[in-house]
């Protein structure tokens, strides 16, 4: 191995990662549990075993990806920075304002969320400039380094500077954001127009104010990252997954962490869509389900779903990534009883420390993992290819314990509840990306990954009507996998409200060139000069009057009355197609431009498919596994590494590998493809034959 490049993905419980000779398609995978007290230390050590294992060195790896959920789980547990905000007069309130919005309209007794920035934390300045980007009132200086020395006296990390209207001038911001600065030069800052700059106070004002509080959290823990590379031999500058599905610098993360929500889970969107591709299926549904979370994602034509906005913590996060829905359903998820006798599974976690019961690290509390070691679903000896010692009798002390005492029922009703309940929490997630977005999830065919997805997924599907599963060939591993072929991507806005009339085209090329301008400096910045760049240009339309926006693609970087009018044209029907009706006698409006620029990175070789051996040498045993069609029944378990490319047969069957466990159901057909995918085709309720496979 002489070209290595390395992808690493760090979950809950587990953090995954992939060695690839990108010439010989040779690959060597590896888990290991996660450092919850520092990602980065099992990271680390797993780069470190993983090279070992193939009998290489640390100076042979010349990339290395890391996908990261550290900034979801600050916001998420309210560990983020102290952070402080400078603001415009009068404006001192807009985060607890917001939209005026309860945060749950049948529950009065739902607190509002903590803003990232406290009240006693936020100072108005002496500043103003109107939507038009006029200054009304010029920035006082000494204003910004008297408030600057109040936040510094009450030991904030970070500053957000948001001027009201600084997305239509930022003069203001970058004059506090350069006094900031000069005066203290450690002094983690960012300015809402360079984080977005987009009108909207409220949105724009909290993006900022939580990236600004990520700021110092991802800096210490890159930090931390990139000496240990260091330590280990490896030259290559690291790169981190942003939520678009890009790759970039450890710089660019730094600047903005707020990218990174979905950094792991986008990965293994990129590697579903990177699946279908090869096995010839455009329209899938990506499904995760690891230790702590599952992510779902549609992806129709092999063009996975987009979104602008998201909510974390309680505040909408603007920025552009892959519409990944989150739930907190895992295999680590703890079963439980409420006030009113109801068995309920999630959102709390085992982790990785104290885990499951099943683990043996000192859990004690159920969780899905051992309902499904209970049920014999999981391998009651050993996981991870041996590696891992399993604890079937601490699983069945904790079910007994947490579920059976208090709801009065036996062992195995009690795990069969755990699963019914964490798989109709799945569906709902499913339900969300597909049906609530207009799409039919029968269409689609369900993509499990994840350590704990191909244990669900048929229970799932079936029950949603899905006639096809797919299992990649390493399900466990699936989003470090997807990391390693992951673009260098960049995205970019403002706002240009104007009427959409030909009169107005001079200002809206004007902001198209603006931000080809910050495009092309921030990607000579990630790849260099002479890169292959793509740019692909759209713009935010909207009726006037209305206060929502569709986003329309834009042929070129400069707009001519024919593109207008063709553009107008296409706005007429996608909110036709959307909403159900068109106005065209209503004037249009233009609110927003937007840029994505990327550059593509050559994709690693091909892994080759295994040899696998015959159905015969792949038997491990035949055990007892419960499921819902049948209680419990024997089932063949094979080892998948030894199934030859063409086995076909039917259910109940177990199919176990180092990173993940398949269940087959009864009245279900198994098939093992060239590729080594696994093609689950399940039986309708209402069917009474075996489906015949069609071609991949």
């Amino acid at each position: 191995m002489n070209r290595l490049w390395v992808g690493i993905d760090t979950g809950g419980t587990f953090t995954d990662i992939v060695l690839a000779d990108i010439e010989s398609g040779e690959y060597r995978y590896h888990k290991l549990p996660t450092s919850t007290d520092d990602p980065s230390r099992a990271i680390l050590q797993g780069i470190a075993e993983v090279v070992q294992q193939a009998g290489a060195r640390c100076q042979q790896v010349q990339f290395i990806v890391l996908g990261t959920t550290l900034a979801t789980n600050a916001v998420l547990e309210g560990k983020t920075a102290r952070t402080g905000m400078l603001t415009t007069r009068g404006f001192r309130d807009v985060l607890e304002l917001a939209r005026q919005r309860r945060p749950h309209y049948f529950n009065l007794d739902v607190p509002k969320p903590l803003p990232p920035a406290a009240r006693d934390e936020r100072v108005e300045i002496d500043e103003r400039v109107d939507y038009g980007g006029n200054v009304l009132t010029p920035l006082d200086e000494a204003d910004v380094r008297r408030a600057l020395a109040a936040l510094q006296a009450r030991g904030v990390e970070a500053i957000a500077i948001c001027f009201m209207h600084a997305y239509a001038n930022p003069r203001h911001e970058r004059a506090a954001r350069a006094a900031v600065a000069a005066a203290a030069p450690g002094m983690y800052v960012c300015a809402s127009h360079e984080v977005l700059a987009e009108f909207r106070e409220f949105e724009r004002f909290a993006t900022t104010a939580v990236n600004a509080s990520l700021m110092p959290i991802m800096d210490r823990y890159l930090e931390r990252f990139e000496q240990g590379v260091r330590e280990l031999g490896v030259n290559a500058l690291p790169r981190v997954m942003q939520s678009n599905g890009g790759a970039v610098s450890t710089a660019a993360v730094r600047r903005m962490p707020v990218n990174t929500f979905f950094s792991g889970p986008a990965g293994g969107v990129i590697a579903t869509r990177g699946l279908g591709s090869q096995i010839g299926v455009a329209d899938l549904i990506a499904f995760d389900m690891g230790g702590t979370s599952t992510d779902v994602c549609l992806i129709r034509a092999l063009a996975p779903a987009q979104k602008s906005q998201r909510d974390m913590g309680g505040f909408p996060v603007r920025t552009r990534s892959i519409d990944i829905h989150t739930i907190g359903a895992g295999g680590g998820s703890i079963a439980w009883v409420d006030p009113g006798g109801l068995l309920k599974v999630g959102p709390m976690s085992a982790g990785a420390v104290p885990g499951p019961a099943a683990y043996g690290r000192g859990g004690t509390r159920p969780t899905v993992t051992d309902a499904n070691v209970v049920l014999g679903r999981l391998n009651p000896k050993t996981l991870l290819g041996g590696r891992m010692v399993v604890y079937p009798t601490r699983a069945r002390q904790a079910i007994e314990k947490g579920l059976c005492e208090p709801l009065g029922m036996d062992l195995f009703q009690a795990a069969a509840g755990i699963l019914d309940i964490v798989n109709a929490n799945m569906m709902g997630a499913v339900r969300v990306i597909s049906v609530e977005q207009g799409e039919d999830p029968r269409e689609f065919a369900l993509v499990a990954f994840g350590g704990a997805g191909p244990l669900h997924a048929a229970d799932i599907a079936r029950a949603m009507g899905i006639g096809r599963v797919i299992v990649p060939p390493r399900p466990g591993l699936m989003s470090a996998l997807g990391l390693l072929h992951a673009d260098v991507r960049g995205d970019f806005s403002l706002t240009r409200f104007v009427r959409a009339t030909p009169a107005n085209l001079g200002a809206v090329n004007a902001g198209l060139a603006q931000l080809r301008a910050q495009g092309e400096s921030w990607i000579e910045g990630e790849v260099g000069a002479d890169a292959t760049v793509s740019y692909a240009w759209s713009a935010d339309l909207r009726y006037s009057g209305q206060n929502f926006e569709l986003i329309l693609p834009l042929a070129s970087a400069s707009v001519f009355p024919d593109a207008l009018e063709r553009l107008l044209e296409a706005f007429h029907a996608r909110h036709r197609e959307f909403y159900g009706y068109d106005m065209p006698a209503q004037p249009v409006e233009i609110v927003n431009l937007r840029l994505v620029v990327s550059a593509a990175r050559p994709a690693p070789a091909s892994e080759r498919p295994a040899a696998g051996g015959n159905v015969l040498q792949a038997l491990a045993e035949t055990r007892s596994v419960w499921f819902a069609e049948t209680g419990f029944t024997n089932a063949p378990v094979y080892k998948r590494e030894l199934l030859p490319p063409g086995t076909q047969f039917d259910g109940p069957v177990i199919v176990e590998q180092m990173d993940a466990t398949t269940v087959v159901p009864p009245r279900a057909g198994f098939r093992l493809d060239a590729s080594g995918s696994m093609h689950i085709q399940l039986v309708a309720a209402a069917q009474k034959e075996m489906p015949q496979w069609t071609a991949a």
